[in-house]
């Protein structure tokens, strides 16, 4: 099934407002050019990506990512920012955002947290290609504009982490007040782990309680849709981090017994240990491709006890070790 997802109705609008005609985007990004006249805009993953480099063709301007990602006005939030807005704490809002953001678009928001540093983390799904940097900059900015706006203080990541090479670094280093790194294993903000605890002055339980239950509405009509093997799927990728997660912790997210799963997944035609191949394979291309990785980084991440196993599985699923699968698709 293709998973579509909406783009917020402010975007052409906001376009505009920065000088850069929508249709003009539409145009280079290949798309309809009556797509943001209709009343739901809902794009796949392929269609989103090409939507922002088409804005970062229209725009000769390196900071309008940034700029996109930087709202000040309440009232052109999407539901999913005000339902953050409104949370306890910026760790409140984080969590919430990664809950029902699966509603708007098609990525995960991951949080690792070590030691006394919080790492957010926004991984793409449905998709082999890699995120354009213009969107990267709209979702970082707009996570800490959230943040921002919620504690009233000029909350700044501890630094910020982006995966391509160097460019318009002071730029980077004025809008989030911290260092920023380029060429790093992943796109990520990293935020002093207490600034999560920090409570939101715009806490709101009363506009919370009249938005969260449509929100989880929505959810539970998407998660409907999709099968039960899909969304263990999705829940392996996110929990492959560093372990190898147990059918038992997949099962209590999905809010199913490990009997229940287990009978479920076999009358999908799966098995637990075939779906968990499965999402290792779809990671480990995923990193391979659009990433600086070590591949005994990517064995761990993987949750494979040692390299010699993650390579013995990769020429398995692929017919070649991973080393030579990364350089030809360099080449390509």
């Amino acid at each position: 099934m293709t998973q579509r997802f909406r783009v917020a109705y402010t975007l052409p609008r906001r376009l505009a407002e920065m000088g850069i005609s929508p249709e003009a985007v539409l145009q280079r990004a290949g798309l309809p050019l009556g797509l943001f006249d209709l009343e739901k805009i809902l794009v796949t993953t392929d269609e989103l990506f090409a939507l922002y480099r088409g804005m970062t063709e229209s725009s000769e301007d390196p900071a309008i990512g940034l700029k996109l990602g930087t709202e000040n006005r309440v009232e052109q939030y999407d539901p999913v920012a005000i339902a953050g807005l409104y949370a306890r704490s910026f760790r409140d809002a984080i969590e919430r955002i990664a809950r029902y953001k699966q509603l708007i678009c098609p990525e995960e928001l991951r949080l690792h947290e070590r030691g006394d540093e919080s790492e957010v983390r926004f991984v793409w799904t449905f998709s082999d290609e890699r995120e354009p940097p213009l969107l990267v900059d709209h979702c970082f900015s707009w996570l800490v504009g959230i943040g921002r706006k919620g504690t009233e203080r000029p909350l700044n990541p501890r630094r910020v982490e982006f995966q391509r090479a160097t460019e318009h670094k002071p730029m980077y280093e004025a809008h989030f007040g911290c260092p920023v790194k380029f060429k790093a294993s992943h796109d990520s903000l990293v935020f002093h782990r207490a600034d999560l605890d920090l409570p939101f002055v715009s806490h709101n339980p009363d506009m919370l309680g009249v938005i969260a239950p449509q929100l989880e509405l929505e959810l539970g009509k998407r998660l409907a849709q999709s099968s039960l093997s899909e969304r263990a799927r999705s829940v392996l990728k996110r929990q492959l981090a560093g372990q190898r997660p147990a059918i038992q912790q997949v099962a209590s997210e999905l809010c199913v017994s490990t009997r229940t799963l287990q009978r479920r997944l076999n009358e999908e035609g799966f098995s637990f240990q075939s779906l968990l191949e499965e999402a290792r394979r779809e990671l480990a291309r995923h990193y391979l491709a659009h990433s600086p990785l070590e591949l005994s980084e990517i064995a761990y991440l993987l949750g494979y006890e040692d390299a010699n196993s993650f390579f013995r599985a990769f020429h398995h699923w692929e017919g070649v070790p991973p080393g030579q699968w990364r350089v030809v698709q360099a080449r390509a």
